[in-house]
C-alpha cells in the first residue's frame, strides 16, 4: 500500500504532490483531535466513578469534545479540498502530458497500437484517477492515522490490552495485504477488459457505414455485446474476491473488539485494571474499529490505483523521436533524400532512394499502390525517422531542426481530411491559433468555401461533428485547404487531395488547391492524370524505388510504367455507357 501510495505521489507532480502530503499531515491532526474524544471521555468516566461529578468537569469534557468535533471538521475540509484539487489537477495534468507526448511519437506507433487503448486511458482510467483514487487515498490514509493514534492510546492506558489491539491489527493488515495481492491479477484483468470495449466499441461507431453497407450489424454487435460481456465478468470477477476479504477483514475487527472488551473486563474482575479503565477500553474499541471497517472496504481500490498510475506511464514511456534540436529558419525550402532506407518491422517499403525537389517547384509522386508513395512524403516531415540515409530540408538534415521549427515547413491535405467537432472558424484558426475573424474570412475565400459556410445556419459559428461528418467531402477539403492556407507554409503535401471529390466541387476544390500552392514548394500523389501532367518533375515510385523521374512529355516517351499509367487512364476516359 505505501509503495502504491508512493507511486501515486509520483504520478501526481511535485505541486500536487505537495498538496497530498500536506493533506496527510493534516489527517495526523485530526486523527489526534478525533482521539481527543477519549481523555474526554476518561475525565467524565473517572469523575462519575469517584462520584465527583461538578460542572467543571463536564463542561471540561463537552469543551474538549466540541473543539475536537470542530477542529476535525475544518481540517477535513481543508484536507479534502487539497486531496480532490490535488487530484482533479494531476489527472488534468497527465493528460496535457500525454497528449504532447503523443505529438512527438513516430507515427508507426500509432499503427501497431489500439486507439482504444490510449482512449481508454485518457478517459476511463484518468477519470478513475481523479475521482475514486483521490477518495482511496483520502479515507484510507485517515481511517489508518485514525486507527494507528487510538491503538497508542490504548497502550498508553494498558499495554497488556494495547498488544492485543497490535495483535489484532496486524491479523488485519495481513488479510489486506492477501487481498490486494489477490487484486493483483484480477483488476489487470478488468483494465484490459475496459480498453478492449473502448476499442470494440469505437470500431463500431466509426465503421458504422461499413457495417450497414454489408450487412454486418449482427456480427458487429455481438463483438460489442462479447466486450461488454467479458467488462462485467471482469467486473464482478474483482468484486467477489474483494468481498470474501472484507468480510474476513470484518470477521478479524470484531474478534479483535470482542477480545478487548473481554480482557478489559477480565483485568477489572482480576482488580488489575481500574473500572475507568476498563471503561474506556470498551469505548476505543469501538471507534478502533470502526475506522478499520471503512479503510479496509476502500483499501481494496489501491490495485486500481497502481495498475492505472502503470498505464498512463507505459503511454509516456514508450521513445519518442529525437526532437530537441535547434530552432532553425531554412535558408531555403528545397528538400533531398539520399539514399533513403525504411522499414515497417520486417517490411521494407522504401530502398536507397534518392531525390531532389528544389525550392517553389511542383512535383507528383505516382506509382502503384503500396509502393511507398505516402511514406516518401511522411519522412520529408519526419512523421517518421529514416532508417538509412538522409533527408535534408534547405541543405540541412532534417534531425538538425527541433520538431515544431521543422513541422513550420509543412502544410498537408490529405485524402481523407479530419476536422473537429468545433466551429468552422475554429477548424480554420487550427492553422494559425490567435487568427482574427477576418484572417479567417479571407482564407476561407482563398479556399473558395466562404459561400457554402455564409448558407450554413450560423456561418462561421457552425459546430460540425466529429470528423466533419455534416459537411459534404468536397467541403470538408476545402475548410482543410483554408486551414492549410491560413498557416501559409512554404511547402505544401497533397496527398490524393482531389481522389474522392465530386465533379460538383472538383472546380471549386482545384481553384482553392491553385490558390494554396501558389509560390510554394509542392509535393503531390495523385492518380488523376490532369493534376500530375503540369509537374516540373514526376517521380514514379515502385517497389520503394524511384523507378522512373521527369517531366511528363519525357516519361510519356519512354516505355515504362508511367506511360502504361497515361494509357490506362486515357482508355478510363473513353469509355461510355
Amino acid at each position: 500500500m505505501i509503495q502504491t501510495l508512493k507511486k501515486f505521489f509520483d504520478f501526481c507532480g511535485e505541486e500536487n504532490r505537495r498538496m497530498f502530503i500536506t493533506s496527510i499531515w493534516l489527517g495526523v491532526l485530526s486523527a489526534i483531535c478525533s482521539a481527543m474524544r477519549i481523555p474526554a471521555s476518561y475525565i467524565v468516566i473517572q469523575a462519575l466513578l469517584e462520584n465527583n461529578v461538578t460542572m467543571t468537569t463536564l463542561w471540561s469534557s463537552l469543551a474538549i469534545i466540541v473543539g475536537s468535533v470542530i477542529m476535525t471538521i475544518l481540517i477535513n475540509m481543508k484536507s479534502t479540498m487539497l486531496q480532490t484539487r490535488g487530484g482533479y489537477r494531476a489527472c488534468a495534468n497527465k493528460r496535457i502530458e500525454i497528449a504532447e507526448h503523443l505529438r512527438y511519437l513516430p507515427m508507426g506507433w500509432f499503427n501497431l497500437n489500439s486507439l482504444g487503448e490510449v482512449a481508454s486511458v485518457t478517459t476511463n482510467t484518468m477519470e478513475n484517477m481523479a475521482n475514486v483514487a483521490t477518495r482511496v487515498v483520502m479515507i484510507t490514509t485517515r481511517g489508518f492515522l485514525t486507527a494507528g493514534i487510538i491503538a497508542v492510546m490504548m497502550f498508553v492506558y494498558d499495554w497488556r490490552v494495547g498488544l492485543i489491539t497490535l495483535a489484532g491489527l496486524l491479523v488485519f493488515m495481513g488479510i489486506n495485504a492477501l487481498m490486494q495481492q489477490k487484486e493483483q491479477a484480477v483488476s489487470q484483468r478488468k483494465m484490459n477488459a475496459d480498453e478492449h470495449l473502448v476499442a470494440r466499441v469505437l470500431e463500431y461507431v466509426q465503421g458504422i457505414a461499413e457495417v450497414k453497407n454489408f450487412d454486418l450489424t449482427r456480427d458487429s454487435t455481438t463483438q460489442v455485446h462479447e466486450a461488454v460481456e467479458e467488462c462485467r465478468k471482469a467486473a464482478f470477477g474483482m468484486e467477489l474476491p474483494s468481498v470474501a476479504f472484507i468480510f474476513l477483514q470484518f470477521i478479524a475487527n470484531k474478534l479483535t473488539g470482542v477480545a478487548v472488551c473481554a480482557a478489559a473486563v477480565s483485568f477489572w474482575f482480576n482488580g488489575t485494571m481500574p473500572l475507568a479503565n476498563c471503561l474506556l477500553m470498551l469505548i476505543c474499541s469501538f471507534i478502533l474499529f470502526e475506522q478499520l471497517d471503512s479503510a479496509g472496504s476502500f483499501s481494496t481500490l489501491f490495485r486500481s490505483i497502481d495498475i492505472g498510475v502503470e498505464k498512463a506511464n507505459a503511454i509516456l514511456k514508450v521513445e519518442p523521436m529525437d526532437i530537441d534540436g535547434k530552432e532553425i529558419v531554412p535558408e531555403g525550402c528545397g528538400i533531398e533524400l539520399s539514399h533513403v532506407d525504411f522499414s515497417y518491422e520486417q517490411k521494407k517499403i522504401l530502398n536507397d532512394v534518392s531525390l531532389t525537389i528544389p525550392e517553389k517547384t511542383t512535383v507528383a509522386i505516382v506509382g502503384p499502390s503500396g509502393g511507398g508513395k505516402t511514406t516518401l512524403c511522411n519522412l520529408m516531415a519526419r512523421f517518421w525517422d529514416v532508417q538509412g540515409g538522409r533527408v535534408m530540408l534547405g541543405g540541412r538534415d532534417v534531425k538538425e531542426y527541433s520538431y515544431d521549427s521543422l513541422i513550420r515547413n509543412f502544410s498537408f491535405v490529405f485524402q481523407r481530411t479530419y476536422l473537429f467537432s468545433d466551429t468552422i472558424a475554429n477548424n480554420i484558426r487550427f492553422g494559425k491559433p490567435g487568427a482574427s475573424m477576418d484572417e479567417i474570412i479571407s482564407a476561407a475565400q482563398k479556399a473558395h468555401c466562404h459561400e457554402f459556410i455564409m448558407a450554413l445556419p450560423e456561418g462561421y459559428d457552425t459546430v460540425i461533428g466529429e470528423g466533419g461528418a455534416s459537411v459534404s467531402g468536397g467541403e470538408r477539403q476545402r475548410i482543410a485547404i483554408a486551414r492549410a492556407i491560413m498557416k501559409d507554409a512554404p511547402i505544401i503535401i497533397l496527398d490524393e487531395a482531389t481522389a474522392n471529390v465530386d465533379p460538383e466541387n472538383e472546380k471549386e476544390l482545384m481553384a482553392a488547391i491553385s490558390e494554396l500552392t501558389h509560390d510554394k514548394t509542392v509535393i503531390m500523389i495523385a492518380h488523376r492524370l490532369k493534376t500530375v501532367r503540369g509537374a516540373d518533375c514526376i517521380f514514379v515510385v515502385d517497389g520503394g524505388r524511384i523507378v522512373q523521374q521527369g517531366t511528363h512529355d519525357e516519361l510519356v516517351s519512354q516505355d515504362g510504367i508511367y506511360r502504361r499509367f497515361v494509357v490506362e487512364r486515357r482508355q478510363a476516359a473513353s469509355w461510355k455507357v
